[in-house]
């Protein structure tokens, strides 16, 4: 018999253009046709996901007719609780074989496998999710090495199927991987590097295709499954090709959908936190208050000699008076950690000396976890900096002056950690990762009226 899979991965939550996938699935959709996605739907920096706990992504799913969804990182991000809300709530599955709530080995609401009846074929579909490290552990949960996962997935169902399809957010390199050396899986759709693939792989006989990135095409792949083929290999591909949906219609139903939600969480999220009693405006350039009070909540909140943080992770600033949760999301939608690490005075002076360029403030911010445009001056809290035109004069931390082999402990984000943008930061040692994002500070801090006051004084004095 011949089967279509209709396919998404790494959406982020780019829900016009989902729109108009949904407007294409339906054209192209018959009774033999599989829809899934390979995971990060469901970007939590969108204000709709963020205000309804992620379930208006499950209703957009499904109205458009899928059969399941691979539990990506940004699925995740969100932590745990909302990962469970979102299982649990959801008419269409959510997939993950390979990560589990700490000490339990699976999450609540999440399924490891599902298997589906397609007219008369039985198919189990499994998926894995990425390995985040420590990150995976702040959130409770913790993973298993894939090829285990899947295996006992294959194991706990053998007899009931006819063929596997693994939906994929682990990489290209794992997809291959697994191509190899297990052959029961037949279909992989993956996920998680943004490939926009030409055409399908065949790898040991199992066709692995992924359709890139924001929704900007829809993957499709006609299957021949053969169960009786001697040569043991049972769905043959027959076409595979990625479809561009920008000239689609936009589905109306996902739109009313979106539409919907997005009112609920508006209500929820506008609920006042804070008021504050200063203007914090924002630049990505200049010095401004609100990426120095976000470093000053850092250098508090955090056990270190300084704080220190680009501008480009925040997306503006906050007016005189009431601050909302909605607010915070706006301006910080970027799901990065508190984090420290110990590092060299010479590597600190070398970042400071290249945020100086309006150029390099003005460069594509892009990294993992940012939702920024722009990658932005640095902004330092226990630090002050001298400077005329260009060149630094004098760099002092506590008032006492920046020794370049002395190692300070920094207050920062994961992203600059990794060395993001500023790429002598990743020279550093200890590093530790707290729980919480970099608006839950903002959130914690905000009403602390002398910080606020403290965010208009100059760190970088012009000469």
């Amino acid at each position: 018999m011949k089967i279509k899979i209709l396919h998404t991965n790494d959406i982020h939550s780019n829900f016009e253009n989902f729109s108009r996938i949904a407007t294409k699935i339906q054209e192209l959709a018959d009774d033999n046709t599989l829809i899934f996605d390979a995971g990060d739907f469901a970007d939590f920096k969108d204000i709709t996901l963020q205000g309804t706990d992620g379930e208006a992504a499950d209703e957009m799913l499904y109205e458009a007719g899928y059969d399941a969804l691979a539990v990506g990182n940004n699925e995740t991000f969100n932590g745990l609780d909302i990962l469970k809300n979102m299982g649990s709530k959801s008419k269409v599955p959510l997939i993950t074989c390979n990560i589990g709530e700490k000490g339990k080995g699976y999450i609540e609401g999440i399924k490891k496998s599902v298997l589906i009846n397609k007219s008369g074929l039985n198919v189990l579909v499994t998926g894995i999710s990425p390995n985040l490290g420590e990150f995976l552990e702040l959130d409770g949960m913790e993973i298993k090495d894939y090829h285990e996962a899947i295996r006992e997935e294959i194991s706990r169902y053998k007899g009931q199927y006819d063929i596997c399809i693994l939906i994929s957010h682990y990489g290209m390199t794992a997809d291959e991987d697994i191509a190899e050396t297990i052959p029961e899986i037949d279909v992989i759709i993956g996920g998680h590097f943004h490939i926009l693939m030409d055409k399908p792989k065949v790898i040991n006989g199992c066709v692995i295709h992924t359709s890139g990135q924001f929704g900007e095409h829809l993957g499709v792949l006609d299957l021949q499954v053969n169960l009786s083929n001697d040569l043991g290999q049972r769905v043959m591909l027959v076409e595979g090709k990625n479809i561009k949906i920008q000239k689609c219609e936009k589905n109306h139903g996902i739109i009313r959908i979106y539409d919907e939600n997005k009112e609920i969480a508006l209500d929820r999220l506008s609920v006042p936190l804070h008021e504050i009693e200063e203007n914090l405006w924002h630049d990505n350039i200049e010095e401004n208050p609100m990426s120095n009070f976000l470093a000053d909540a850092l250098y508090d909140f955090l056990d270190c000699d300084l704080g220190i943080i680009n501008s480009g992770v925040l997306n503006g600033g906050i007016r005189k008076g009431v601050v909302s949760k909605k607010k915070l999301i706006e301006i910080c939608p970027s799901p990065l950690n508190p984090t420290t690490f110990d590092i060299k005075g010479k590597y600190l002076r070398q970042a400071l000396e290249e945020s100086v360029y309006g150029d390099k403030c003005l460069k594509d911010g892009r990294g993992p976890g940012y939702r920024g445009r722009f990658l932005g001056r640095l902004h330092v809290s226990n630090m002050e900096i001298k400077y005329k035109e260009r060149t630094i004069s004098e760099i002092s931390v506590g008032g006492l002056p920046l020794e370049d082999e002395k190692i300070y402990k920094v207050g920062t984000s994961d992203y600059l950690h990794r060395g993001s943008g500023y790429e002598s930061l990743k020279n550093n040692s200890n590093v530790e990762y707290n729980e919480d994002y970099l608006r839950d500070t903002l959130e914690k801090y905000l009403d602390n009226k002398e910080l606020v006051r403290k965010a208009l004084s100059h760190r970088w004095i012009e000469e």
